[in-house]
C-alpha cells in the first residue's frame, strides 16, 4: 500500500485542490452559470422570468430534487446554438483545469434541448469542440455521456438514441438522470439492452433519493458499470457488500446532496461510511452552477465537515481513475501522477 506522507491539517485544503484528479458526474447544463445565462439570453433573443443575476441566483433554493430541476430546464432555454453550448462547456472545462481535473467524463441531456427543436448536431458538436479545444489547450482529457430523461417514456429514449447514433463517435456512453421517485430504472431496460450491444459504457443515477432496490435494478436490469449518487446503497447491508466486493463505483456528489436536502448537513453525510465499508467512492459536483461549487470545494467542504485525513484524500483521488472508462495504460498514468505528486509533499517535509 502506497505510504501517504504526514500532512499538516491546515495544509489540506491546498493539497486537495492541487492534487490530480478526475470528475466522472458533471452535468453540462448544470455548470450553466446565471451570468453565462443572462449572456446567451441577450444573444439569442430569450426573455427569462428573472430580472438580473442576482435575482436568478436567488431563485437557487431548493426543497427536493424536482424543485431544481423546474429551474435547471427552464435555465437551458438559452442554449439554441452551436456556439451557445460550446461556450457553455468551454466555461466548465476552464474551471475543471484550474482544478487540477485531469480527465472529465461529461454528462448532457439532449432530450432537453431537441423538445426545443434543438438539432442533436448542434448540441454535439458544440460539446465536443470545447472538449477538442480543452485537451489542445490544456491537456485535459474530456470525454461525453449521453444521458436519458427518465421522467420521459421508453419510446422518447429509444427515439433520442436513434437520433444520437450518427454523431455515435462523439461520446463514449450513457446514462439515467432526472427526476428519480417513480421512475425505476427498470422502466428503461430495453433501451440500455440496445445501447450496451453497441459498444456503450453504461451508468446511471440511483439510490440518491430512490431507495436501495433502484440500486439493485441498475445493476441487475441495466448492468450498470456505475452508479451515480449511490448514497441509499446503506439502507442495504447486502447491497454495500455486493458494491465493494465487485468494485461497482459511486460517483458521490456532497454539496448537491446537501442542497438538495438528501442529508441535513455536510457532517451527516455518510460517504466516510461508505469509503470505509471498502466502496470504490468518487468525490463530484453534479450541478455546481446551482449547487454552490464545483470539484475542489466538494473536497475542501466534506473533508472540513467530516474530518477527513490525507490518506482519504489520496483515496478519493485514485478512485476517481480507477472508476473512469479511460484505458489501462492511461489509469496507470494518472495514478503514477498521483503518487507522485504525494511523493513530492513528502520531500517538502
Amino acid at each position: 500500500m502506497f505510504k501517504i506522507p504526514h500532512i499538516a491539517p491546515d495544509r489540506l485544503p491546498s493539497v486537495l485542490r492541487l492534487m490530480p484528479k478526475a470528475e466522472l458526474h458533471v452535468h453540462i447544463e448544470g455548470t450553466l452559470e446565471p451570468e453565462l445565462i443572462f449572456k446567451l439570453a441577450q444573444r439569442n433573443h430569450v426573455s427569462l422570468p428573472y430580472a438580473s443575476v442576482e435575482a436568478l441566483r436567488a431563485a437557487y433554493q431548493f426543497s427536493d430534487l424536482q424543485s431544481f430541476l423546474d429551474l435547471y430546464y427552464a435555465g437551458a432555454s438559452v442554449l439554441l446554438h452551436e456556439q451557445d453550448f460550446f461556450d457553455m462547456a468551454w466555461a466548465y472545462l476552464d474551471k475543471a483545469a484550474a482544478d487540477n481535473v485531469v480527465h472529465a467524463e461529461i454528462f448532457f441531456d439532449p432530450q432537453t434541448h431537441t423538445a426545443r427543436g434543438v438539432p442533436m448536431e448542434t448540441l454535439i458538436k458544440g460539446l465536443h469542440h470545447a472538449c477538442q479545444r480543452a485537451h489542445q489547450e490544456f491537456g485535459l482529457s474530456a470525454k461525453l455521456i449521453l444521458c436519458f430523461l427518465r421522467h420521459l417514456s421508453e419510446e422518447d429514449a429509444f427515439a433520442t438514441l436513434e437520433a444520437a447514433l450518427p454523431f455515435r463517435h462523439y461520446f463514449i456512453g450513457v446514462g439515467l438522470d432526472s427526476s428519480e421517485l417513480g421512475h425505476p430504472p427498470a422502466k428503461f431496460e430495453r433501451v440500455f439492452a440496445r445501447c450496451r450491444e453497441l459498444g456503450l459504457h453504461v451508468v446511471a443515477h440511483a439510490g440518491e433519493e430512490g431507495p436501495p432496490e433502484y440500486i439493485h435494478q441498475a445493476l441487475d436490469l441495466l448492468k450498470a458499470e456505475r452508479i451515480d449518487h449511490g448514497v441509499q446503497a446503506v439502507r442495504d447491508p447486502a447491497l454495500m457488500q455486493r458494491l465493494a466486493e465487485e468494485r461497482v463505483p459511486l460517483t458521490v456528489c456532497p454539496l448537491s446532496n446537501i442542497k438538495l436536502c438528501v442529508f441535513p448537513t455536510l457532517a451527516q453525510h455518510n460517504l466516510k461510511s461508505l469509503l470505509d465499508a471498502g466502496l470504490c467512492v468518487t468525490v463530484n459536483s453534479d450541478d455546481p452552477a446551482y449547487f454552490g461549487g464545483y470539484v475542489n470545494e466538494n473536497y475542501v467542504e466534506l473533508f472540513a465537515a467530516l474530518g477527513l485525513e490525507p490518506r482519504h484524500a489520496y483515496q478519493l483521488a485514485f478512485n476517481s481513475f480507477e472508476a473512469s472508462f479511460a484505458d489501462a495504460a492511461q489509469k496507470k498514468a494518472w495514478e503514477h501522477g498521483l503518487k507522485a505528486f504525494f511523493e513530492r509533499l513528502r520531500e517538502q517535509d
